[in-house]
């Protein structure tokens, strides 16, 4: 989007339909599982709806869904301009008439709000997990310069970003193919001296060889949240095996005594997988068991989706039911939301910094305005919010202090603090 704008375009990160018509619509697609794929094929469906109505120009495709499956799409949504892969962007641009600046590379034009921006660190991954497609779509683990993520973030810090949120396949990788060693710390450390920036959260690590400078580090400095997303996706052995993940039962819990040991209070937050091949009854109440126990503050599941290409899809035999599949998501699920409501409601009477991100305005006049904003415990998108009631007046973007007043399983309601 910066290069197009660079280039003379007027560019709408994400065009509602009342913004039609354009002359040209760029859907960014995902091809990781099932339901995302779906989501994208619908939303080009759409897309070429509207273009034979006249209401757009040009439909251009990129991203996951077409690095992977080109030659299909092209046979079957004829009405699409182009198609692009994931590191396309000079092609788009191009086609677009724009040509690419690689002194913008650093530069970006955002589609969250003003205040906090995804900082990707790396792309691809070296994993070899046996349900996941990504290394097929998005090739080996190679990390981004270290100066170039500095630059890149100066540059957010000026556009006005206070939070960043470091996101890549494998964050806990970072670094590794650069110098031969894990540099994640390192990059937090340099992050935190950027005038502007107030917050660092990191998502989608990886629990074998976690480093675990990064912990100490969280320990001592303030600008980085006290959260920490590492997608651990089972706890039996058996299953972990079948999966191909690389680590045990056992060193998972050390792991997790080691998070809960550095960083006393730690918001620890896991997504696991029901149903993959291998799977049985008593591996799942394992499953729920670990659960229990860990009472992780934030936990996300899904069903195992038999993807094509993977060792999984391809080698694995034993799969589950799909009706079993579901009925275990929705135990899991119900136990969580128990261990969610109890730490939200531990969390009543404390006091803290939030950030607000949008301010709401009912639609009835009875009822007043309020703000969603976040404390560090919970990431944008993927946890609830904090609900600030009487505080119209605050910006979103600002930083304010509230008492946290009573919660449910997912969000939290506060007073202002003056």
């Amino acid at each position: 989007m910066r290069q197009l704008k660079a280039g003379g375009c007027q560019v709408i990160p994400d065009a509602p339909e009342e913004d039609y018509p354009l002359d040209a619509l760029v859907i960014n697609t995902c091809g990781f599982i099932h339901d995302a794929r779906e989501e994208s094929v619908n939303y080009i469906l759409d897309a070429l709806q509207a273009k034979e109505e006249g209401r757009l120009g040009e439909v251009l495709v990129m991203g996951c869904l077409s690095e992977r499956y080109k030659k299909e799409l092209e046979k079957e949504m004829p009405g699409v301009d182009a198609f692009f892969g994931v590191t396309d962007i000079p092609l788009v641009a191009a086609h677009l008439g724009v040509s690419y600046d690689p002194a913008l590379a650093t530069e970006r034009v955002l589609s969250t709000p003003a205040h906090y921006a995804y900082l990707k660190l790396s792309e691809g991954c070296d994993r070899s997990c046996a349900y996941c497609a990504i290394p097929l779509i998005r090739g080996p683990h190679r990390s981004r310069p270290m100066n170039e993520l500095l630059a890149e973030a100066g540059h957010l810090a000026g556009q006005g970003v206070r939070e960043l949120i470091l996101v890549a396949q494998d964050t806990s990788f970072y670094g590794l193919d650069l110098t031969g060693k894990r540099e994640l710390a390192s990059l937090m450390e340099g992050l935190c001296r950027i005038d502007g920036i107030e917050r660092i959260r990191v998502l989608y690590t990886y629990p074998q060889g976690f480093p675990l400078d990064v912990l100490r580090l969280m320990a001592r400095e303030p600008k980085i949240c006290q959260y920490v997303d590492i997608p651990l996706q089972h706890i039996s052995d058996k299953v972990l095996t079948a999966m191909r993940r690389n680590t045990t039962k056992a060193e998972t819990l050390r792991l997790i005594e080691d998070f809960r040991t550095f960083v006393p209070g730690l918001c620890l937050r896991t997504t696991l997988m029901v149903g993959h091949p291998g799977e049985d009854e008593q591996a799942f109440l394992e499953l729920l068991d670990f659960v229990k126990e860990a009472r992780f503050e934030r936990m996300g599941a899904f069903t195992y989706s038999r993807e094509a290409g993977t060792y999984g899809a391809q080698h694995l035999k034993d799969q589950v039911p799909a009706k079993v599949k579901r009925e275990r998501y929705g135990r899991l699920m119900e136990l969580q939301k128990g261990i969610s409501f109890a730490y939200n409601q531990s969390r009543v009477g404390s006091v803290c910094s939030v950030l607000a991100d949008y301010l709401v305005i009912p639609d009835s006049g009875t009822v007043k305005p309020t703000v969603l904003g976040r404390t560090q415990y919970e990431a944008p998108e993927v946890d609830g919010f904090v609900i600030l009631e009487d505080a119209a007046h605050i910006r979103p973007g600002s930083f304010v202090k509230a008492c946290i007043t009573k919660a449910d399983e997912y969000d939290l309601y506060a007073q202002l603090i003056d």
